[in-house]
């Protein structure tokens, strides 16, 4: 019994948190340049040390004949070191298209994908965007994950990227 006692704790420590629900508001802001292009954005959780804990959405150009959209994506840099190119996409539930200027509301049941499996914790939403003929822009977005209370937190981007909104609801 007394050896079993360590490993019972620490799965608990180690279990998913419930019932918490993420959403997000993620900006666009309209940039006045001669040739404007649709920027590609990532969004993933990262853990303390930055390795991957999941991707939640990915917005490039997926009409492009050939798969031509998905060339751009390395452009992401950081997104793209830590899991773009190991990702098959189109992936179902995180690709999507392109979006136009002004606020994107994305929402995440914590009993589904990413959000299901991650453990209590500290971890940083991370927003890339790269626009052709344009700039790249990462924000980060620090926050706790335990399922016990509510969080709102905001983060203004500089350039490629305005106001990103982080809500948890337990």
């Amino acid at each position: 019994m007394r050896k079993l006692l360590p490993f019972a704790i620490g799965s608990l420590i180690a279990a998913p948190v419930m019932a918490a629900d993420l959403s997000l508001k993620i900006e666009v802001p309209r940039i006045n340049v001669a040739e404007y292009h649709r920027p590609y954005v990532a969004v993933w959780i990262e853990r303390p040390d930055q390795s991957l804990a999941g991707n939640l959405a990915v917005w490039y150009d997926l009409k492009k004949r050939d798969n031509e959209g998905a060339k751009w994506l390395k452009d992401m840099r950081q997104w793209w070191r830590r899991s773009g190119r190991d990702l098959q996409l189109p992936a179902d539930g995180v690709s999507g298209a392109t979006r136009v200027v002004g606020e994107h509301s994305l929402s995440f049941s914590g009993d589904k994908g990413v959000l299901a499996k991650l453990p209590a914790g500290d971890y940083q939403l991370l927003v890339e965007a790269a626009r052709e003929g344009g700039g790249r822009e990462v924000v980060k977005v620090p926050f706790q994950w335990s399922g016990k209370a509510d969080q709102q937190i905001k983060v203004q981007g500089s350039n490629e990227l305005g106001l990103i909104t982080l809500n948890i609801k337990s």
